[in-house]
């Protein structure tokens, strides 16, 4: 029941991009402005060129970011007051993707509206073959800085979110393994024997405190780095993460360069690093 609109130029414009890639980055967004907006509202899809860029625009009539959740849009698990009952367990991750997708192909993302019920829209610029950006690629672009591989486990119940951060976390250059329930969780552990296991609280079966204290019984899992990523940040569940025996509990939405430069910290006692996007 939506319309969408696509305006494109007249002639090709050339890119050294992974179009599988850059797919992703504008299905992302097509898909956030269709599921944001009404049944009958319009979305439209723009492309021009800008001297050495090209501008890409996904415009929609939905409903809208209010200006002081602008800027927190592309943080980890960030969702829009107004969206969260559409939301089905965050959107925010699919947006940190885009951003960090565009960047790896030199290129920057913005998001613009007007406020609640005015429609969003999502300009992403990328630098095309013809400018001063020829030595860019996404190869080289993706690879990891200053960061070494990490045998990294992600346990979400929500299983786009788990299957997004954990895409997030390959581009870092680590291996990763996901789990979607407190029993799942410690089964793969035991087989993947990860460095680092970022774990939701509330999880079906086992939920994170219990998955936390059983890890911290096996003799391999005495030196991992487990962090709670929740939504749940009152003292008393920060008390009781910290009980279970989690080195950090990080409170929802989260950016994934705090969460990046905490992993260069494996060394960091448990003394609750707490980090809130």
């Amino acid at each position: 029941g939506q319309e969408l609109e696509v305006s494109l130029p007249d002639r090709p414009i050339w890119l050294n991009a992974d179009p599988v890639r850059l797919a992703q980055v504008f299905g992302n967004l097509l898909s956030n402005s269709s599921k944001f907006s009404e049944r009958g509202g319009r979305i439209h899809l723009s492309a021009v060129q800008q001297d050495d860029q090209v501008i890409v625009t996904v415009r929609d009539t939905g409903i809208g970011i209010p200006p002081g959740e602008i800027r927190a849009i592309f943080g980890m698990f960030a969702q829009v007051s107004s969206a969260r009952e559409r939301a089905q367990g965050g959107l925010g991750i699919g947006l940190t993707l885009v951003s960090r997708l565009v960047e790896m192909h030199g290129g920057s993302v913005e998001a613009r509206s007007e406020g609640p019920g005015k429609g969003s829209e999502f300009v992403v610029s990328l630098p095309t073959l013809t400018g001063t950006h020829r030595d860019l690629s996404p190869e080289r672009q993706e690879k990891p800085k200053a960061n070494h591989e990490r045998r990294i486990l992600v346990v979400d119940d929500n299983r786009d979110t788990a299957a997004s951060l954990a895409m997030l976390l390959q581009m870092s250059g680590n291996t990763t393994r996901e789990a979607y329930d407190g029993l799942a969780a410690i089964e793969t552990a035991a087989e993947f024997r990860p460095d680092i296991v970022l774990l939701d609280i509330g999880l079906p079966n086992l939920d994170g405190y219990e998955v936390c204290r059983r890890l911290r019984d096996k003799p391999w899992g005495r030196n991992v780095m487990i962090v709670a990523l929740s939504g749940w940040g009152q003292d008393e569940d920060r008390r009781r993460s910290r009980e279970a025996g989690f080195d950090h509990h990080l409170v929802k939405p989260v950016h994934y360069a705090a969460l990046l430069k905490l992993f260069g910290d494996q060394k960091s006692s448990p003394a609750q690093g707490e980090m809130a996007g």
